[in-house]
């Protein structure tokens, strides 16, 4: 079962720092999908240790694409391995906490993970309030960004 509280208290905990039992890919790509699947864990998803197409972090050189990559995180989570953090494209007003939120600033690809922290009563951009890495936040309203396309991801483990 997923421990949503516990996601967010990671993403509160490492919002402005990293973790140093991971690589800080900022810079060579971006951290925000490792930071997003470093809460993703410490919500209580197992890790998924199919090569290539699993959901995984050994270390720096040992670890799945979908553990660092915003597309192939989508893609393991819409596959709905057996193992590992299952998830379903959703509306913002279906969203909970420790779901995820993905944005494309062009309209075409989509470029940034980042973990939802508080809902608000009405579920909009503006009370939706997020964490991620690259650009550092926590609780940043998804209206402060812009973007072209979101997409809402709801988890399940």
């Amino acid at each position: 079962m997923y421990n949503r509280e516990a996601a967010v208290a990671y993403a509160h905990e490492w919002a402005y720092k990293r973790n140093p039992r991971y690589l800080n890919f900022t810079g060579i790509g971006g951290d925000c999908t490792n930071f997003v699947s470093q809460c993703l864990l410490a919500g209580g998803a197992p890790m998924n240790y199919e090569k290539t197409f699993g959901w995984y972090y050994a270390n720096a050189s040992n670890r799945a694409p979908a553990w660092t990559s915003v597309q192939y995180l989508y893609n393991f989570l819409m596959k709905r391995a057996s193992i590992g953090p299952r998830g379903e494209e959703t509306s913002i007003h279906e969203i909970e906490k420790g779901d995820v939120v993905q944005l494309s600033f062009d309209g075409v690809v989509f470029h940034h993970s980042l973990l939802v922290v508080d809902t608000g009563i009405k579920k909009n951009s503006d009370h939706l309030l997020l964490a991620t890495h690259s650009y550092d936040a926590d609780d940043r309203p998804l209206s402060s960004y812009q973007y072209a396309k979101a997409r809402f991801l709801k988890i399940d483990v």
